[in-house]
């Protein structure tokens, strides 16, 4: 049996990301990077697939630790055994990288004399590939095609028979402290990676005040600081350093149904995410990353706008192809496991209003745009402008028919709107009135179709009776103004998504298939959603429930304060790849509306036009700068 999804704890260098579970096993890491193949794929396979416990000896099979905790406001985890023998406690951590990427693992004697057992398993290619081991000085290197992967130990290392795992055993007495290093490098490198030579003391000294450090610059000051702060470190964690990419998740194939086909790999940057990710890092006064986020989107989505894809490698990548691994049994038997994502070759059109409203927003924020990113709006518009009466596949990527999804036309009208407000803010009118005509036309046709008078609520599609949680974003978006009846009426009709305190995305049928992507299995609720749910709430004037909804999330974080990307209220459990970062992004979005501390403005033209006063100069003056 698995253990669940929330036992995991994250770590990572900026770069890639390791999964630790309760019982001291890393059972899922990819290197170099978050998107390389999978060296330990224990997470969505077995023992056999790759891993790497360190724990007391007894608790090898399955035995959870005591406590653990992150240190505060870091990536460093602490991981606590209390023994019969005595106490130890392992401190994982993975250095922001210098060079090429490593996982340092310090056990630590507290109490007593524990014997303690580090048993490494690596499967190259996705768990696959056994390596071949050698001895090397001060530990062991496994070696399969394109890939190293070196141990360095404060002791010797021996292969054990019969299985390909490195095994290290020492008894570890109270006061003692002994430390492992995993370092990959390319094959064809033969020297060790200098990594191994450093001091375990000066990585994890370095690494904690790098995590601190950065932790320091968050301004939010509200009653949630802690859950605010967890989850930007978690999003700082998913970050790419080199592009500034944002993943939305380090896993592949945890599934939104237990022992069913809702299994993703979410190991890309979707542009889905663009705004509430700029929002979010602005507002919580993180510009540097911000900017780096809106560089990779203006890098990633260049090119001919017939082309904007939906999600994009970490490095701006196109070509995703998604593949199954039928030697990788699944979590908890939920098959296939995925790597790819088809979803690339997708129609979405909300896609081109999340661009927009991430340029709107980051010109609002004084963040200097190259001035091509004009030519680069005018060309997407121009698609867009000949497109958008098409039916597509939608916010939640259906798998199943192409249909006119009202929030793909709201998403529409938010390209149009935004198209139209940066003209007036650089003085570039040269096609504001056809955009402007877009815009009054697209408004008219949803409000028209995609309003259901029987239901009082938007829907999910024109000429539908199903609800969307999506629904719940045209407040904040702009599109109707939270005091409108109309939306009043959505916010109450989406209660009807309700799940045990939370909401789904959209209500499966009585068999538990969802007709509009054709997938079976009851998945849970989205945590997105929920947090949507609170944010309008709010909006339209009832800030208890807000708050009420907005604490029932915070509630099924893990001990450690990570959220996946579902919960399944039935069960107890969370669901689907994790830690996500669109529940962490929504989760700080909400804190701060919830709030009353100051932050950059909200998404909606309302509050852009407050801001008015002497931009369209300032803002002519960054754009002639990159000129």
């Amino acid at each position: 049996m698995s253990p669940p999804i929330e036992d995991y704890a994250l770590i990572s260098d900026l770069e890639t990301a390791a999964m630790v579970g309760r019982d001291g096993s890393v059972d899922w890491l990819c290197l170099p990077r978050f998107d390389s193949p999978a060296c330990l794929a224990a997470l969505v396979g077995t023992e056999a697939n790759g891993f790497w416990r360190i724990a007391p000896v007894g608790s090898v099979a399955g035995g959870a630790c005591t406590r653990r905790a992150y240190r505060p406001d870091t990536l460093v985890l602490d991981t606590v055994w209390e023994t019969a023998a005595g106490a130890v406690r392992v401190t994982d951590f993975m250095p922001p990288r210098a060079e090429l990427p490593c996982l340092v693992r310090v056990i630590e004697g507290l109490a007593g004399a524990v014997p303690v057992r580090s048993e490494l398993r690596l499967r190259f290619h996705q768990g696959r590939v056994v390596p071949w081991v050698r001895d090397a000085d001060c530990g062991a290197v496994a070696v399969a095609g394109p890939d190293a992967v070196w141990l360095g130990a404060d002791g010797p290392v021996r292969a054990l028979g019969g299985t390909d795992a490195m095994v290290w055993d020492v008894t570890v007495p109270a006061g003692r402290r002994l430390a492992l290093t995993l370092a990959w490098s390319p094959s064809h490198r033969s020297e060790r990676p200098t990594s191994l030579a450093a001091p375990a003391q000066t990585l994890l000294d370095e690494t904690a005040d790098y995590w601190r450090r950065w932790s320091a610059r968050c301004r939010y000051q509200g009653p949630w600081r802690e859950a605010v702060v967890r989850s930007l470190i978690t999003l700082k964690a998913l970050t790419y350093a080199p592009t500034g990419g944002i993943v939305a998740a380090p896993t592949t194939s945890l599934p939104g149904c237990i022992g069913g086909e809702r299994n993703w790999d979410h190991r890309y940057c979707w542009l889905r995410d663009s705004t509430l990710t700029l929002s979010c890092l602005l507002r919580s006064g993180y510009r540097e990353e911000a900017t780096a986020w809106l560089d990779w989107l203006v890098r990633a989505i260049a090119g001919d706008p017939a082309d904007l894809q939906t999600v994009y490698g970490v490095k701006g990548q196109r070509l995703l192809p998604e593949t199954e691994a039928p030697w990788l049994p699944g979590y908890e038997g939920s098959r296939p496991v995925r790597f790819g994502n088809s979803a690339v070759g997708q129609f979405q059109l909300d896609v081109y209003g999340e661009v927009m409203d991430t340029l709107f927003l980051s010109l609002r924020a004084g963040i200097s745009m190259p001035a091509h990113v004009w030519d680069l709006v005018e060309a997407l518009m121009g698609y867009l402008h000949r497109h958008w009466r098409e039916p597509d596949q939608g916010l939640w990527q259906v798998r199943g028919p192409r249909r006119q999804f009202v929030h793909s036309k709201v998403m529409a009208w938010v390209a149009a709107d935004r198209a139209v407000r940066m003209g007036r803010l650089l003085g570039r009118n040269g096609s504001s009135g056809e955009w402007q005509a877009m815009r009054q036309e697209v408004h008219r046709e949803v409000c028209r179709e995609g309003w259901n008078a029987d239901q009082g609520s938007f829907v999910q599609s024109y000429g539908s009776s199903a609800l969307d949680a999506s629904a719940l974003l045209i407040p904040r978006l702009g599109f109707l103004p939270a005091r409108d009846e109309r939306v009043r009426g959505t916010v109450r009709a989406v209660r009807r998504l309700g799940h045990g305190g939370f909401v789904r995305r959209y209500a499966p049928d009585g068999l538990g298939t969802h007709d509009v992507d054709g997938l079976h299995g009851r998945e849970g609720a989205f945590v997105s959603c929920s947090l949507w749910y609170a944010d309008a709430l709010a909006a339209t004037g009832h800030p208890r429930q807000a708050q009420e909804t907005f604490e029932r999330v915070l509630a099924v974080r893990n001990d450690l304060g990570l959220l996946a990307e579902q919960w399944d209220p039935d069960a107890g459990r969370q669901l689907g790849n994790a830690p996500q970062a669109y529940s962490h992004i929504a989760l700080v979005e909400t804190a701060f509306a919830l709030s009353s501390t100051p932050g950059p403005s909200p998404r909606g033209p309302a509050a852009t036009d407050r801001l008015r006063t002497g931009a369209p100069r300032a803002a002519r003056s960054r754009m002639r700068t990159h000129a």
